[in-house]
């Protein structure tokens, strides 16, 4: 159960050093006594509001008399809301009780449920909650990561279909280096054979995220390279509850929500209807249907079960070709539609049962079954470049560029590439969870095997036309792979004021690519039978502390190997030989700490050090190479600081209707090949790794009132990033390789909440200023950032 208790210190109103009337203060802790840190504290109807401090205490300050609506929320309790009157700025002492949620959605998060707020967590984390979602009210759910310090994403289409993240100077192509988690279920093609995030869970939909880079990513797997991703859907409420969101903008852009959640008995449902589409935004042309929905069943006062039942439909015109630059440096042709037949097709379905049963108040098995398949098949125009600007045979007689520069011409062919891919994945992990007293002191240890099995059915088809999807089978190939990892970490509280961390995964990976057609060089296609297989086995080590020397002030740290296999098609040719490929190896080492000397300053500050004994660089044609093959790049070093500040101005100032906030995260980063490595006669020890800035920052003012306006500015600021090994800054013609010159972006959102009417309005400016940038080099060209971008929305609660 939750204690809350809500105090006036004495008959007069309190002040502290700035001269602030203290209202209302309190303490929030367990029936037990067990403090809970970061419980969020509402005066309903007005701006004041905050959260508990490391301690459990809170203060709110500057109230005027009336009568007030009070609520209060932890992750893990039910929320309650209580009257109070407050007259002459004093209020009678009240003990409210509030009981510990009897029935969870059991489901495996990134960050225990009860410590989401950091105060024990060994290692850099963010949680980006509902409420900062809707208040980013987001385009793309890229601008929500980036929220996050340390997060550099990369757009490829505007509107975040598909998600290029990198952590800490990490290649952001295709989320390969992270792992990527919606409800602690992986989302990636084939979480081990192949990574990559075509298909990127829609923010619209979320109730959190969580980002994990510390050393407690030991209990994930198989990426514990980067970070840790999870997107966050909601859980069926207690009450019912519901909402309808629609929002439209130019280039026919229109996105519409539909909520319901309930409890029946013993019964939760919580589903939502999400239809996503445009005609044009910047270059994007997009379809989408998504629909989810989670059921609770408690099965007895030991267990609860759940179910969750997915499907994604995706038409897109997403093209792996961009503009060359020549055709950018001229102007007026950013959002040129090259190869117009082009058409990317994704479909998901996805199904997960999870498990909690209660052995006693110190024994839990938390048990997550989960199956899914996603279909992922792109129709691509052939196109030509060449030096001498000479057309193919099969030229459709569309060019673009400049045919008077060498190579500034690009040639469309009359020809498709369709590439079909199908995925399976199944995977089954049970996690038990013990608290114990060893040494006695405080223990909880978690202990967990997962077994995963994964398959990909890839066909490549050319077609003789452009924008067909049929022709010759010219690759057809089967790649499966089954893993095995089992995990332990135990934490200890060695005070009450410190806990330590010490985990350790074992990971098995068994894979095999099954190649049944292909084009063999100077032979032609052919039908084969080419089999071959390997397995792959690594420990992988962590141990993190968390220290709070008072109740403002919290250190932490910690060191984990960093692991990821390579990619089955990476690591056994098209010929059926393996590569002497190892899997990704590094060293991670943090150090950091969380403080707030006021209640109107948090600061939140880490160092980084990531070191690579071998990175594997894949040359796909998504990271803008030719398409086949890998680079093992050897040593690499990431090092780096990260941190976060939060300025609360009405705290500061003592406004009492209007809540003035101002916050910026900042990462500032170098990330260079770390030993001897040639190319051709140019050694690259000590140059930048590709798509690494060596700064950016995220920074917003946000103003809400009482009478329910509101208004945030926020800036996105990227520092210069190489695109090559060879750091080149003089762009190739082709746009592929050269310079990305540092950016800034600007949005604004207004909105206005008519709680009468359950109503909240939106209006948003996405890159406020019409900046001119180029996001990406990649795949095969450049990529601007879309325009200023305008829509407008309306939701409805009931």
């Amino acid at each position: 159960m939750l204690s809350f208790s809500v105090s006036v210190a004495s008959i007069q109103p309190k002040n502290d050093n700035d001269g602030k009337s203290l209202v209302l203060s309190g303490k929030v802790s367990t029936l037990e006594g067990e403090t809970i840190p970061f419980a969020n504290i509402i005066v309903i109807g007005t701006v004041k509001g905050t959260y508990t401090n490391l301690d459990g205490t809170f203060q709110i300050y500057d109230l005027s008399d009336g009568e007030y609506v009070v609520k209060v929320s932890a992750v893990g309790y039910k929320t309650f809301t209580r009257n109070v009157h407050v007259i002459n700025g004093q209020l009678s002492e009240l003990d409210l009780i509030f009981e510990e949620i009897g029935v969870e959605m059991p489901q495996i998060t990134v960050i225990a449920s009860k410590d989401r707020v950091f105060s024990r967590v060994p290692g850099s984390v963010t949680y980006i909650d509902a409420k900062e979602i809707k208040t980013v009210n987001p385009l793309s759910g890229n601008e929500v990561l980036r929220r996050s310090p340390g997060v550099h994403v990369v757009d490829e289409e505007g509107v975040g279909m598909r998600a290029n993240i990198g952590i800490r100077g990490l290649d952001p192509d295709r989320s390969r280096s992270i792992l990527v988690l919606e409800d602690g279920v992986p989302v990636a093609l084939s979480p081990y054979g192949e990574p990559e995030l075509y298909y990127t869970p829609v923010m619209d939909r979320m109730s959190g995220v969580e980002i994990l880079k510390g050393s407690g990513q030991v209990l994930f797997g198989p990426q514990t390279i980067g970070g840790v991703v999870n997107y966050i859907t909601a859980n069926p409420p207690q009450d019912e509850e519901g909402s309808v969101y629609i929002q439209g903008g130019q280039g026919g852009f229109f996105s519409g929500m539909v909520n319901y959640g309930n409890t029946f008995g013993n019964t939760g449902i919580q589903a939502n209807l999400l239809k996503k589409r445009a005609d044009n935004v910047g270059p994007t042309e997009f379809d989408i249907t998504d629909f989810n929905t989670k059921f609770l069943f408690n099965l007895n006062e030991k267990s609860e079960l759940g179910l969750k039942l997915g499907v994604y439909n995706e038409t897109s015109n997403s093209t792996y070709i961009g503009i060359n630059q020549v055709m950018f440096d001229r102007g007026g042709e950013d959002f040129t539609r090259m190869a117009p037949d082009d058409r990317l097709e994704v479909s998901r379905f996805s199904m997960s049962l999870s498990h909690k049963y209660r052995f006693n108040n110190n024994v839990r098995l938390n048990t997550i079954a989960y199956g899914y398949t996603t279909t992922r098949n792109w129709s691509r125009q052939d196109f030509t470049i060449n030096d001498t600007n000479t057309p193919p045979a099969n030229w459709t007689g569309v060019v673009w560029g400049d045919r008077e520069v060498p190579g500034g011409a690009v040639f469309m062919r009359n020809g498709t590439g369709n590439r079909n891919r199908q995925f399976e994945v199944a995977g089954f992990e049970p996690r038990l969870e013990i608290d114990h007293k060893l040494f006695n002191a405080q223990n909880e240890l978690i202990v967990g095997t997962r077994f995963l099995y994964e398959r990909a059915f890839e066909q490549r088809v050319n077609g003789t036309k452009a924008g067909v999807k049929s022709g010759n089978l010219v690759e057809d190939e089967v790649r499966t792979g089954h893993a095995i990892s089992a995990y332990a970490q135990n934490k200890i509280e060695i005070t009450k004021m410190a806990d330590l961390n010490i985990g350790v995964r074992f990971e098995s990976f068994d894979y095999e690519r099954d190649i049944r057609r292909r084009n063999f060089a100077n032979i032609g296609i052919r039908d084969t039978a080419l089999v071959a297989n390997n397995v792959i086995n690594e420990v992988i080590p962590g141990i993190g502390f968390n220290i709070r020397p008072s109740a403002i002030v919290n250190v932490f740290g910690g060191v984990h190997r960093g692991y990821a296999p390579p990619r089955t098609k990476d690591a056994i040719t098209a010929l059926g030989d393996v590569l002497d490929l190892d899997a990704e190896r590094s060293v991670n080492y943090e150090i950091g700490f969380r403080t707030e000397p006021t209640k109107w300053l948090f600061v939140e500050a880490t160092g980084f050090v990531m070191d690579f004994t071998n990175q594997i660089i894949p040359v796909a044609e998504s990271a803008g190479n030719i398409g086949f093959g890998v680079i093992n790049a050897g040593a690499t070093l990431h090092r780096g600081l990260e941190s976060a500040m939060v300025f609360d101005f009405s705290n500061l100032f003592g406004m009492s209707r209007v809540k003035v906030t101002y916050d910026l995260n900042a990462t500032i980063l170098r990330s260079t090949f770390s030993s001897d490595r040639f190319k051709g006669d140019i050694n690259i020890n000590g140059n930048r790794t590709p798509y690494s800035p060596e700064w950016f920052v995220n920074s917003a003012i946000t103003v809400q009132t009482n009478a329910g306006f509101g208004l945030r500015i926020a800036g996105n600021f990227v520092g210069n990033q190489f695109t090559d090994e060879l750091n080149s800054i003089d762009p190739s013609v082709d746009g592929r390789i050269g310079l990305i010159p540092s950016y800034k972006v600007f949005d604004a959102v207004f909105s206005y909440d008519v709680s009468k009417w359950n109503s909240r309005f939106n209006f948003s400016i996405k890159n406020l200023t019409d900046e001119r940038f180029i996001t990406s080099r990649r795949p095969q060209g450049i990529r601007v950032g879309i325009p200023r971008f305008i829509t407008a929305g309306y939701e409805f609660r009931f």
